[in-house]
């Protein structure tokens, strides 16, 4: 059976590692929560290899880690992936880095011929939990065809981005962007929408079948705005952060993006008040208090 490692058993990667069990695949899964390994093992999976074991017996070996730096360490530290892998393993980063992050890891994979893909996701806890994520994948192809069969049983859309390895990064970055402004319209817009008197119900129902309809509009208002519950699907400081990588990437081709740079300081600003661990979709009460205050 082919055995497939998981390192990163969060919000995304839990849910995507069991996707593998119930696919069929032999799953080990890691993480520095031992209760999430220990839900991993109550679907199947197997837990207590170290790192370096991993390198060394899995054919395949996941990443979904929350931060650059945590990524670097595995990869890159000391007794990590990619000092203990083997030209048999190919890895696959899922976490949202910097480009420079996926550039660093391919060139150390190179010096020990090792492969890796940096494949990003979009879709959220829903989509991993449903199997309905986006991949953006940048790497060799040849890789690309390898991992194919087992990423379509985790996604619907599947895009082999080009062999650049840090192209399905700089891909994800955009659509983060985008979601950055979706998500500020939406919340200043059904602010205005409820203090002139208009039903967010009845708005909503108008808006679905107008231009202003988005995937944003309908996940943060049915999911979220709606009955004001703000559990995070993905963190209001996550997307800060995301934000914050593709501002380096403008800067990195001297693109002045001012509208951008505003946005990410709408951004910051909620993080300093306290919204950054609520889901994204809190900008909306933000700015309903904001306004509030300055009566």
């Amino acid at each position: 059976m082919m055995k497939i490692g998981f390192i990163g058993l969060g919000n995304m990667g839990f849910p995507m590692a069991k996707n593998l069990l119930e696919a069929g695949y032999s799953v080990y899964g890691v993480d520095l929560n031992k209760q999430a390994e220990q839900r991993l093992t109550e679907h199947g999976g197997k837990i207590g290899t170290s790192i370096p074991e991993l390198a060394k017996i899995c054919d395949f070996i996941f990443t979904s880690l929350p931060s650059s730096e945590a990524v670097e360490e595995i990869y890159l530290g000391k007794e990590g992936l990619i000092e203990e892998g083997t030209s048999d393993v190919l890895l696959i980063d899922t976490s949202t880095v910097t480009p420079g992050v996926n550039r660093r890891i391919a060139e150390a994979c190179e010096g020990k011929s090792v492969s890796f893909l940096a494949a990003p996701v979009s879709g959220g806890v829903i989509g991993a939990v449903n199997k309905t994520l986006t991949f953006m994948i940048g790497g060799p192809k040849k890789d690309y065809h390898r991992i194919s069969p087992i990423v379509e049983r985790l996604g619907e859309d599947i895009f082999h981005v080009n062999e650049d390895v840090d192209s399905g990064t700089k891909a994800k970055l955009i659509n983060n962007l985008f979601i950055g402004f979706y998500t500020a319209g939406v919340s200043e817009a059904l602010n205005l929408a409820r203090e002139s008197g208009i039903d967010l119900e009845n708005l909503y129902h108008i808006l679905n079948v107008s231009y202003a309809s988005s995937r944003i509009y309908d996940r943060n208002y049915n999911g979220f705005i709606k009955d004001e519950q703000y559990d995070p699907g993905f963190t209001l400081k996550l997307l800060k952060k995301d934000l914050g990588f593709a501002m380096e990437l403008a800067d990195q081709h001297h693109l002045d993006l001012p509208i951008s740079r505003n946005l990410l300081s709408m951004y910051e600003e909620a993080i300093e008040d306290g919204y950054g661990d609520k889901d994204m979709s809190v900008l909306y009460r933000k700015i309903r208090e904001q306004a509030k205050s300055t009566l």
